[in-house]
């Protein structure tokens, strides 16, 4: 006798803080060189700003940088960290690995609860963990590491099975919408479905999806109050009107959705090898599914919860295919987790060997972690990130050593780590010259403001494929440029000639770089050290 899904366990809640304290001893273990290091990228940019703003001043609206109307749970969250514990990236990392390990624990009880088997738990939890965005994103104060971890709670509520409470998953859901507004979608396409399924019923199912439904539509609700503050404070409703633009109206090109599109169905099919579990999963649907030692067929997920699952698969890659100015595959962060059971789901019912293939997996993920992909990717999508840290690290300790003094050429986000010592790059703040990147026509404006800069603090901006067998051709290329923000920087060597520099330091790091140009005129520094010294 075939049994269609697992129903929860009645130990499940005993257990969830020992799973807890588990995957946080491990995440600490596994993260333990990166707790140091300093803020980077957007969290330089807007989330460490805003808590820190909270933090000194109890506003929840930014006063230091511009606000773009994100809620503010993250800010409240680290901001009550920094109280207890001090503020330094130490305590902040740790906090947020504490997030990371909640949304794993979540996981977990979504595994039994779907799944019922806790090898499929437990290889679902180490493959989220390890998978190089997921792993990455644990130690970084975005917005969506917090908003994943509700969502995936309200999940093991929201999902068909025998634990559902639909007041508990309204609950984490509008914690999550509170984290980053975005995820207000995954509430919104539930209700939906319950709607559609509760009209299809009859008697007391109707009027219980119906309800689940009503539940699960309220979590907009916070949502909503939130922006409605937003507006009073600051008369914008969604942000500042550049956020607004370059998030949701110059989005809107057909032609620009279809291709972002396509990039998110491969942010979540194959994106940092998830190729690898997600084709052994497809070709382990080609085999008959196996029975257990008493001759039944090993449990799958109940055909609603699946249902619902693709459904928040497609939802989702549409919506950032159509918002978001970036593609950024952290707004998927909620999604991973789903993909990944369903392999390991899949991988367990019909192949014998499953927990080798699972393994597998495991260690196209650690490699992912380490070696890049030879095609274009964001730093954060694994621990290039890192590197990058270290190389602005880096290239600010010269700049303070040489020309302590100076006004500095650079981009964003170097300007911020400039010129906010709270960041963690440096005690006394630069005077800069800011620049959008270091592309040609870039270079050629600071080379009409001449007076403007004593020293140029460059670095890449975009890592660059590695292979042209992973490009679609000038069209794609061209697509690109025009929507997705790809540019080209120019060397170190070329922005010094055209600017009329010396280069007197550089280093690099797996495809990224970093250097130092001084020019021959006038500036104020208290030291200088001439000597070239190059690193790669």
């Amino acid at each position: 006798m075939r049994r269609p899904f697992i129903q929860s366990r009645p130990n499940e809640s005993s257990s969830t803080w020992i799973v807890f304290a588990a995957i946080f001893a491990a995440l600490v273990l596994s993260h333990l060189t990166l707790l140091r290091l300093p803020y980077y990228w957007d969290e330089a940019g807007y989330y460490i700003p805003a808590a820190w703003d909270f933090f000194r001043t109890g506003s929840l609206i930014p006063l230091t940088t511009l606000t773009n109307a994100h809620p503010p749970l993250p800010s409240v969250y680290l901001a009550l960290c920094w109280k207890l514990f001090g503020y330094c990236p130490l305590v902040t990392r740790l906090s947020v690995l504490a997030v990371a390990a909640l949304a794993l624990t979540a996981v977990w009880r979504l595994a039994m609860r779907l799944a019922g088997v806790p090898a499929v738990a437990l290889w679902s939890v180490a493959l989220t963990a390890l998978y190089p965005i997921w792993f990455a994103q644990s130690t970084l104060a975005h917005a969506d590491i917090f908003a994943a971890a509700c969502t995936l709670w309200g999940l093991v509520y929201a999902l068909p099975n025998e634990g559902r409470k639909p007041w508990a998953a309204a609950l984490w859901f509008s914690l999550a919408a509170l984290s980053k507004e975005t995820a207000i979608v995954i509430p919104l396409t539930l209700a939906a479905v319950c709607l559609v399924e509760g009209l299809r019923a009859a008697g007391p199912t109707r009027l219980r999806l119906i309800r689940e439904a009503a539940w699960l539509a309220a979590c907009a609700l916070p949502l909503a109050a939130w922006y409605g503050f937003h507006r009073w404070k600051t008369g914008f409703l969604f942000g500042n009107p550049e956020f607004l633009r370059y998030n949701a109206q110059a989005t809107l090109d057909p032609l620009r959705i279809l291709a972002a599109f396509g990039h998110r169905l491969l942010h979540l099919t194959a994106h940092m090898n998830l190729f690898v579990p997600v084709l052994l999963a497809c070709a382990a649907l080609l085999l008959a599914v196996r029975p257990t030692s008493g001759g039944q067929l090993r449990a799958a997920i109940a055909p609603a919860a699946l249902r619902r699952i693709f459904i928040l698969l497609i939802v989702n890659a549409l919506l950032f295919s159509v918002l978001g100015g970036a593609l950024l595959t952290r707004y998927l962060l909620p999604m991973y987790p789903l993909v990944l059971l369903l392999a390991v789901t899949t991988l367990y019912r019909r192949v014998r060997f499953w927990q080798a293939l699972a393994a597998l997996s495991a260690t196209a993920f650690v490699a992912g972690l380490f070696i890049n992909p030879p095609y274009g990717f964001a730093p954060e999508d694994n621990l290039a990130y890192a590197g990058v840290i270290r190389l602005h690290q880096a290239g600010i300790q010269q700049l303070e050593a040489r020309y302590p003094g100076a006004t500095v050429l650079s981009a964003w986000p170097v300007t911020d780590e400039l010129t906010r010592p709270e960041l963690g790059y440096l005690r006394q703040p630069f005077a800069v010259y800011r620049l959008e990147d270091f592309t040609a026509q870039q270079i050629v404006r600071a080379a009409q403001e001449p007076e403007q800069f004593s020293a140029a603090l460059v670095f890449s901006t975009k890592y660059e494929a590695t292979s042209p067998l992973f490009t679609l051709g000038p069209a794609s290329k061209a697509m690109d440029e025009r929507f997705f923000g790809l540019h080209h920087d120019l060397t170190p060597e070329e922005i010094a000639l055209q600017l009329g520099g010396t280069l007197v330091w550089k280093q690099q790091e797996q495809g990224q770089w970093i250097a130092l140009i001084r020019f021959n005129r006038q500036y104020d520094a208290r030291a200088e050290l001439p000597a070239l010294n190059e690193d790669s």
